[in-house]
């Protein structure tokens, strides 16, 4: 197996909903990918902060948080420039195309829309490796 197929993803899940955060975590784990750490944040200021001091490969994030966005974390990520490898995935239950076409400016890699089967997160970190 080559280094970069036995490399391990470490994620960071950012949601207002524990038992949403509970559902990406095991629906990573389950995708049968190398997946390592997975972080979690009920928001975008919290999401900011592990950022700040964890290795994250890639952020999964919801749109609608209190106290800071998901979008407005996007902003705060792309505006800064300090983790240019960080891949970005948005889940949201809002797939209006206003927020789809704001968060691809904001270079996200996929918009998954909830309610999400399993699958879409295996595929979504199929891709990343």
């Amino acid at each position: 197996m080559s280094t970069a197929a036995a490399k391990s993803l470490n994620l960071l899940v950012v949601d207002d909903s524990a038992m949403m955060r509970a559902m990406l975590t095991r629906a990573a784990r389950l995708s049968g990918l190398p997946i390592g750490a997975i972080h979690e944040a009920a928001n975008g200021q919290e999401a900011l902060a592990l950022l700040e001091t964890q290795s994250v490969d890639a952020l999964f994030t919801d749109l609608n948080m209190p106290v800071m966005t998901g979008m407005e974390l996007l902003r705060i990520i792309d505006e800064r420039n300090s983790w240019p490898g960080l891949l970005r995935v948005v889940i949201s239950a809002d797939g209006s195309a206003a927020k789809r076409d704001g968060a691809d400016a904001l270079n996200t890699l996929r918009y998954i829309e909830k309610p999400f089967k399993p699958e879409a997160i295996r595929d979504v970190l199929a891709a990343l490796l």
